[in-house]
């Protein structure tokens, strides 16, 4: 084991990282009213080390959950409204021209932006336009910004939790395919039940005072994190996963259903098949299981593949989402497993390091 890794040993991690959860539901639970499954998908995002972006109408508290969970987590916080004329050095930070004390000269200095923290709340991100979102590319993808041929390292954990208004509302731009890419879930925040918003009624018209205590601090991320990642997964899961991912695609070789050929215009890349398995170990771990199986697979393939599959005008004529794409190809894609049975890991599929 790393020695970095705080445990005796990693079933004893993976019970410290189910009781974490556990605990953060709770906490989160204090303020938000339902949306369990939205909160399990943000808490599974941020254990396999993704990014997410909720996706919502106004109004349903998705700034106030993000801004929860972070209460959560001992790490530095950073909120960005994102508005039409937002810049990107407004993200990223920016180089100022000060005077040197000591030599006299006048000397560039870097000044952060609301970038460099651990987590960053983008909120609205698409009602500012392309050339703004690309600031985020290289952070989300590298871990770092680049300014005046410098690289600026960004202290991890780093997530960027983005928000996002649905496209047909006024004053929206859309997201580019690479800025999706990066994010590891799409997260759809529904309307809440008629019982959950009389509670939220009550509960936000009477005098509160309600705090949320910290659970995890960023070393324990940081750990918790590497033992997702040691999560067994047997052959046949990846394969599964790669099934799922690979069937989306029209232009590729093999089998393609027939109502992936007549609604897709582009399907999934590998980074799909790789965020399914990691979604699918951190969902197993985070339930008190210490292997992926076939049913993690299918619980996490919508948020990861409902941004990464692009319908076409036949789809979109006939009101066919890519959530019912997803269902039919979960449907129509067999499973051969042994439940309840461990396989062996096999970090060979994602690499030393996986997708960032």
């Amino acid at each position: 084991m790393s020695q970095n890794i705080p445990f005796e040993n990693d079933l004893a991690a993976a019970e410290r990282l189910k009781a974490a959860y556990e605990k953060m539901r709770k906490e989160i639970r204090k303020i938000i009213v339902g949306q369990d499954r939205v909160v399990e998908e943000l808490l599974v995002g941020i254990f396999a080390r993704g990014h997410c972006l909720l996706i919502g109408v106004p109004g349903l508290a998705k700034t106030l959950l993000i801004r929860t969970l972070a209460q959560t987590l001992s790490l530095t916080f950073s909120r960005i409204q994102f508005t039409p004329d937002l810049m990107p050095s407004d993200i990223t930070g920016t180089e100022v021209i000060q005077d040197d004390k000591s030599s006299g000269e006048r000397v560039l200095r870097f000044i952060k932006g609301p970038i460099f923290a651990n987590v960053l709340l983008a909120d609205e991100i698409n009602r500012t336009p392309p050339k703004t979102q690309a600031a985020l590319l290289e952070a989300m993808q590298e871990l770092q910004v680049t300014a005046g041929g410098k690289k600026h390292v960004l202290d991890p954990p780093f997530f960027v939790l983005a928000t996002q208004n649905p496209i047909e509302q006024e004053g929206t731009y859309p997201l580019p395919e690479a800025q999706l890419d990066r994010f590891m879930f799409n997260i759809l925040v529904s309307y809440p039940t008629e019982v959950e918003e009389l509670e939220i009624m009550k509960v936000t018209t009477a005098p509160t005072d309600t705090k949320v205590e910290p659970v995890l601090g960023g070393a324990e991320i940081l750990a918790l994190q590497e033992i997702v990642r040691r999560v067994p997964i047997a052959d046949h899961v990846i394969q599964y996963a790669m099934r799922l991912a690979r069937q989306t695609r029209i232009h590729a070789s093999g089998p393609v259903p027939e109502f992936i050929r007549e609604w897709v215009a582009w399907g999934a890349g590998p980074r799909a098949s790789q965020y399914l398995i990691l979604g699918a170990k951190a969902r197993a771990v985070l339930n008190g299981r210490f292997f992926a199986s076939t049913d993690d697979i299918r619980a996490v393939a919508k948020p990861v593949l409902r941004h990464r599959i692009i319908t076409n005008f036949s789809a979109e004529a006939e009101g066919v989402t890519p959530d019912k794409i997803i269902d039919k190809l979960i449907e129509v894609t067999p499973a051969s497993e042994s439940q309840g049975q461990p396989g062996a890991a096999i970090p060979q599929v994602l690499g030393p390091a996986g997708p960032q």
